[in-house]
């Protein structure tokens, strides 16, 4: 089974996305072309409420924007286009982005694992970059072509730890997209910056953010969405699917798919039996569950309902000086390296 190769992205903002369109480029025709996805974002071309995100994400973090813009060139792309892409989240309610993350604590170990559901035609045709921006810790990430690195799963050098699920919410806003703020979270260099940021700036839809950090013991479970920045702390462990569960999160209309009930409820039953210690092998097995009941954990079904599949497996912990990492295809381990915590 082929291995996942890391590919080394540096400099300036434009200097990074020019090399990531770079590496899209092969194939981002033919995946656009097959994707029902873009078919429903393209009508959103020239339409006022992009412009308004476009305003609000200049506003707040002009230097992702110049990612984009590097992007866009790499890609040979419009910067239109790649900036509808990256909003997709707030344009169509259902975009096909899964997942299912679980987080535990284990005597001194912490471990953050998670399933990276998406479009199947990703399979084989997605990368991992190691991105290191001139002044920001840097980042190693899953990258989905043509779109900002961060809202998959990622560990950067100040030891923090970030996957992303999915939330479908009804009612975007004016506001920073979603995944421009998860590519902003890997710039930070604590829990706290990162809540922080997520709590201050204007949320155009949402995400579920989990996070760690070397020398936090917390775990965090975020509900970041239009209405509401919800913080869980968490000591033991915890596992969340593709809608906010929350308290309070009643207030807030959103899609919950019959896939995503059904995976946060097998996850709720499976993590209570876990025996302690966990094994680094122990969250990974829930991981790929396929139960016989319901719609599965692990998602490799052509006709699943929402058109994803999981297209990688990551395995993160977090030890005193760094975290390792591990990326898997089904039980194959592709991917293993640790990041040593060197920015502070």
């Amino acid at each position: 089974m082929q291995e996942w190769n890391l590919f080394r992205v540096t400099g300036q903002p434009d200097d990074i996305g020019y090399r990531l369109g770079e590496l899209a480029r092969p194939i981002m025709a033919a995946y656009m072309q097959q994707s029902a996805a873009w078919q429903r974002v393209s009508r959103w071309r020239g339409h006022p409420f992009v412009e308004t995100l476009r305003r609000a994400a200049e506003a707040h973090f002009p230097a992702l924007m110049a990612e984009l813009e590097g992007m866009a060139a790499g890609l040979g792309w419009p910067m239109e286009d790649v900036f509808l892409w990256n909003c997709r989240g707030e344009l169509i309610h259902n975009a096909p982005d899964g997942c299912t993350t679980l987080a535990a604590v284990s005597g001194n170990a912490r471990f953050i694992a998670h399933n990276e559901d998406g479009d199947p035609y990703l399979r084989e045709r997605c990368f991992l970059v190691d991105v290191q921006p001139a002044g920001k810790p840097g980042f190693v990430s899953f990258y989905y072509p043509g779109s900002l690195p961060g809202h998959t799963f990622a560990a950067n050098r100040a030891g923090l730890v970030q996957t992303i699920n999915n939330l479908r919410i009804r009612s975007p806003a004016a506001g920073v997209p979603r995944m421009i703020l998860a590519r902003a979270v890997l710039d930070t260099r604590s829990l706290d910056e990162a809540v922080s940021l997520l709590s201050d700036a204007p949320r155009a839809s949402g995400f579920h953010h989990t996070l760690g950090c070397v020398g936090d013991a917390r775990l965090l479970s975020i509900e970041a969405s239009v209405q509401r920045c919800s913080v869980v702390v968490d000591a033991s462990r915890f596992g969340h699917a593709n809608h906010m569960i929350h308290a309070g999160c009643e207030n807030e209309a959103q899609i919950v798919t019959e896939s995503s009930r059904d995976r946060q409820s097998r996850v709720d039953a499976l993590l209570p039996t876990l025996r302690s210690p966990l094994g680094d092998d122990t969250l990974l097995r829930v991981l790929r569950d396929q139960a016989t009941t319901g719609l599965p954990i692990f998602r490799d079904d052509p006709h699943d309902p929402d058109d994803e599949n999981t297209l990688a497996t990551a395995l993160f912990r977090l030890e005193a000086d760094g975290v390792a990492m591990q990326v898997y295809r089904r039980e194959h381990c592709a991917f293993d390296t640790f990041i040593p915590r060197t920015a502070h």
